[in-house]
């Protein structure tokens, strides 16, 4: 492999990280609302979040650029602070991947969250424990399987992204070129042996996902 190759790599694993971990802190509210709330606006919220399931990458990424362009509203919000326009940065394609893999961290938890039920909340509260408190000390360690799987599934979920992160970031090396991306870049210039070795990567990391996911599945049925 070469050292685009590794760069691609690299850039991957920091940009899923970095999803993953900021997807768990701002995914985790947001579920806990989805799970607990008896709003009619809940329907429309699950919708929102869970839209990236359906819609194709391509018109996400397109819509992400006219907001974040110079002449959209968040575009023109972030060149107010300083901060320059988004697209084809890395920190775009960070905002990109938030969005895009949404939706497999939050259900996740909120099906975590749901399965707990109302009487470990009732059982603390009988022990004067604040609500802060509870949700840390009782609801937290019993959702932990919900964030195992969503951790998997959003880490998963980043580092195969193609379209958005094409369409954000474009194709930029050491910036934005991702494995996925530097992939294409091979298979264009007929690099099939560069490209084979990336891709049996990705091969080999969808197993161990899907064979992980089905493990943490079994230790929770026979728990």
């Amino acid at each position: 492999m070469s050292d685009a190759d590794w760069s691609a790599v690299y850039l991957t694993l920091k940009l899923a990280t970095l999803t993953t971990v900021l997807l768990l802190l701002l995914g985790t509210p947001i579920a806990w609302w989805l799970a607990r709330t008896r709003s009619r606006l809940k329907g429309v919220v699950g919708a929102v979040v869970a839209m990236p399931l359906v819609l194709p990458p391509s018109v996400i990424g397109f819509y992400l650029l006219v907001l974040m362009g110079p002449n959209g509203p968040v575009g023109q919000l972030t060149q107010s602070l300083g901060l320059g326009v988004l697209p084809f940065t890395f920190t775009g394609l960070v905002v990109a991947s938030l969005l895009y893999s949404l939706p497999f961290v939050v259900q996740p938890v909120q099906n975590a969250f749901e399965a707990i039920g109302e009487r470990p909340l009732e059982v603390a509260a009988t022990l004067r424990a604040s609500t802060l408190d509870a949700f840390f000390s009782v609801i937290l360690p019993l959702a932990k399987p919900g964030y195992l799987t969503a951790a998997v599934l959003g880490f998963a979920h980043t580092v195969g992204e193609f379209g958005v992160v094409l369409m954000i970031g474009g194709n930029i090396p050491g910036a934005t070129r991702v494995v996925s991306v530097q992939i294409y870049d091979h298979v264009e210039a007929l690099e099939y042996a560069e490209a084979h070795w990336l891709s049996a990567g990705m091969l080999v990391f969808s197993f161990l996902v899907l064979l992980s996911m089905n493990t943490l599945t079994n230790r929770r049925k026979t728990a």
